[in-house]
Order: structure tokens, then C-alpha cells, then sequence
């Protein structure tokens, strides 16, 4: 399949030269952010760098901003009433809370995995299609070799190729999960978003989920906010850690678990509190 084709139909946009640039060293760039729920001071001059063609994860107890840092990358966190927001969010090098930043643009360019599977209540087919025909793509051949080429990549095309049209809340959560990230693979962004994709899944669900991830890093960048810690260590290439809304320590995965410079991190790793 001509992933060009694809591209050209729906309306990506350009990444600038400065972008280009900035695309070596980091996707996004979190300056002095910090974020209130009305007089909850919910997020604490967050920095972080977040690397290309890596896995981020963001560990920490429960309350301690990670979900709603993962929901200010694409602005979702605006959704909620009373937000309040300082400081900056770089994507590309362009601050996202900029006046004429379009949030469609935003969310096509960085997709979003839920905690639980929340397929549309439609067919498999409809709902990996959806996304490329709100884009303009009506040509059933196109969206056939969208809809196979983004479960491929989902690694779900076999278990479901002889379904596409059965509902698909008729198949397994684990399965679901996986046909809700063919869905945002659908319409090819560059960053992945993933709170807790895998616990409401098995641990057979979650070793598909985790090895999924691992491959899509070649293609994407990836941040997943998880509570378990070894996952955590599994699969990502980096962590954050969190703790009442500010970041304690970030460093290299093996670091962080290894060698922690803050007795805090090291006291939440060993299970000492959290």
C-alpha cells in the first residue's frame, strides 16, 4: 500500500523548518506549565523534554497530575469547566495554547488512547474509517487499505479480517483496545497519548498491548501514563515521576529504577507509599 496516497488525502499539516529542527531533539517541550482545576493547583511548573521515537511513561500515585499532564498535550483537559492554564506546551516548536492554534489540527496529529476500550457502536470496519472520512476520504478502496493497513499495525488485522463488519463491542476488551488504537493509527499522527490503555485488560490483553507498543515506537512517539510500575520499567525508554502535581525526577527508565536521585522516587518504586 502507497502510504503517500494516504497522506496526500488527508490534509496534514506542514511542518515547518524551525519544526523540522526541532524534531531531532524533541517533540514536546513543557516550560514553567502549571494548571488549576478553579483553586485546585493541580499541575506545578512541569518541564519536561519528550523524545522522538521514544516511550515516556509518567508513574505516581493516584491524584498526582498525571492524567491531566497526558490530557493537556492535546488540550483535551480543556473539556473540563474551570480550567486554568499558565506557562507553555511546545509540539513542533509552536506553543499549543497559542490564541490561532486550532485544536483539530492538534488532536489529528497527536491521537489518544482511554483507560477503558471505547470503541463507537458501530462495525469494526466504521469505526477504524471514521477518522479518514471526517478527513474528506470517501473512495472505498482507499479506506479499505487504510482500515487493513491500521489493524495490521494495531497487530489485530488477523483475529478480526473475517469481522470487519460484526459490532465491535462483539469481540474481547483486549481486542478492543487494540481496534481503538487502530482507530487513531487510522489517521497516522505522529505522537500517541495512552492513559492506562491496559488496565482494564488481562494479562495475556496487556502483553499483546505492551509488545504493540514496543513496535509502534519505530514510528511514533509514545507517552503512557501507568500505575504499574513495571510496566513502566517494561516498556518505555524514559519515566517521569510524579507526585502532587509537580515532577520529582526524570530520567532513563533503567536510571529511575536503578539509580534514583530523589529518596522520593526511590521510596514510591520500592512500594513504600503509593
Amino acid at each position: 500500500m502507497n502510504t503517500a496516497t494516504i497522506k496526500t488525502k488527508i490534509d496534514v499539516p506542514k511542518i515547518t523548518a524551525t519544526e523540522q529542527q526541532l524534531e531531532k531533539d524533541s517533540v514536546y517541550s513543557t516550560r514553567q506549565l502549571n494548571l488549576w482545576y478553579g483553586s485546585n493547583h493541580a499541575l506545578k511548573n512541569i518541564d519536561l523534554e519528550i523524545g522522538e521515537n521514544e516511550v515516556t511513561a509518567i508513574i505516581g500515585p493516584s491524584g498526582c497530575g498525571k492524567s491531566t499532564y497526558l490530557k493537556t498535550l492535546n488540550r483535551m483537559v480543556e473539556l473540563v469547566p474551570s480550567v486554568k492554564t499558565s506557562g507553555e506546551v511546545q509540539y513542533r516548536g509552536r506553543n499549543i495554547f497559542e490564541a490561532n492554534y486550532g485544536v483539530e489540527e492538534l488532536r489529528t496529529r497527536v491521537g489518544m488512547v482511554f483507560q477503558k476500550p471505547n470503541p463507537f457502536p458501530k462495525s469494526i470496519y466504521d469505526n477504524i474509517a471514521y477518522g479518514p472520512r471526517i478527513h474528506g476520504i470517501k473512495n472505498r478502496k482507499i479506506l479499505d487499505e487504510i482500515v487493513e493497513k491500521s489493524l495490521r499495525g494495531a497487530a489485530i488485522w488477523d483475529e478480526v479480517k473475517d469481522r470487519l463488519n460484526e459490532n465491535a463491542y462483539g469481540i474481547s476488551g483486549g481486542q478492543q483496545q487494540r481496534v481503538c488504537i487502530a482507530r487513531t493509527l487510522a489517521i497516522e499522527p505522529d505522537v500517541i497519548l495512552m492513559d492506562e490503555p491496559t488496565s482494564a485488560l488481562d494479562p495475556i490483553s496487556t502483553l499483546k498491548i505492551e509488545e504493540l507498543v514496543q513496535e509502534l515506537k519505530e514510528q511514533y512517539s509514545i507517552i503512557i501514563v501507568t500505575h504499574n510500575m513495571q510496566q513502566a520499567a517494561r516498556i518505555s525508554d524514559k519515566t517521569a515521576f510524579f507526585l502532587n502535581g509537580e515532577v520529582i525526577e526524570y530520567d532513563s527508565t533503567d536510571t529511575i529504577f536503578s539509580n534514583p536521585a530523589d529518596k522520593r522516587t526511590e521510596d514510591y518504586i520500592s512500594g513504600r507509599f503509593g
